[in-house]
């Protein structure tokens, strides 16, 4: 495996959760400067830049339930997923950790939360996270997020999630994204959630997506102009 991809996933993990967990910290610590809306796109064009900045590289995934979709989808090797997920996971804690240093009053460091039930919660991330799974499988190239219109595409999802489930769960979508947090801070109650529906709704997205795509798309042979990443 090629070392500077999962570095690229360790960084651009990183600076996801850097970027939008520090806007929530700096919202609640600087008198809400930021608001609902600002942290929403902070998150938005974090993830389009990481997608510009390293998608050529790693793909872009910067999230476990990604990684592990594409690989469902026959689209990622399997050697290639633990060391993608690692870079991830350390990505997110490293970035977490900085913050707690830079505001250690701060107790949930921007941490994932619902705000209604347990299995509403559930829901509301598997959806959200089928979404953005199923709008980049569409843009990605093979097992990359690369291309003149992904940036936008994927970040605009995650905008959008943010923008009306922000308030109702976090808007996680991302196993990494709630990890850094949650073991910075030791807040572990609700983590389970944050893992286990973001992945089940990314590989749903997959399995959607071979009906209503061409039926070589989604199962190892790529759609159109994409290339399978793990031949």
């Amino acid at each position: 495996m090629n070392r500077n991809s999962w570095i690229a996933e360790l960084l651009g993990t990183f600076f996801l959760v850097f970027a939008g967990t520090g806007a929530m910290i700096i919202h609640d610590q600087l008198g809400q400067t930021i608001g609902h809306v600002g942290i929403s796109i902070t998150f938005g064009l974090v993830v389009m830049a990481m997608i510009y900045a390293i998608g050529d590289i790693s793909g872009a995934h910067i999230n476990p339930a990604v990684t592990i979709a594409f690989w469902i989808a026959g689209l990622f090797p399997s050697r290639q997923v633990v060391p993608y997920i690692l870079g991830q996971l350390a990505g997110a804690a490293l970035a977490s950790f900085f913050l707690m240093l830079v505001f250690p009053s701060h107790h949930t460091l921007g941490g994932t939360f619902p705000a209604i039930g347990t299995g509403g919660a559930f829901a509301f991330e598997m959806i959200l996270t089928f979404l953005l799974m199923f709008v980049i499988i569409h843009v990605a190239t093979g097992a990359k997020e690369t291309g003149l219109m992904a940036g936008v595409a994927v970040g605009g999802t995650v905008c959008l999630a943010a923008l009306f489930a922000g308030p109702v769960t976090g808007a996680s979508m991302n196993p990494a994204r709630s990890f850094g947090p949650a073991l910075v801070s030791f807040q572990f109650q609700h983590l389970w959630l944050y893992i286990s529906a973001p992945i089940i709704g990314a590989a749903l997205a997959v399995f959607c997506c071979r009906f209503v795509r061409p039926e070589t798309c989604c199962n190892g042979n790529g759609c159109d102009s994409r290339q399978n990443a793990s031949e």
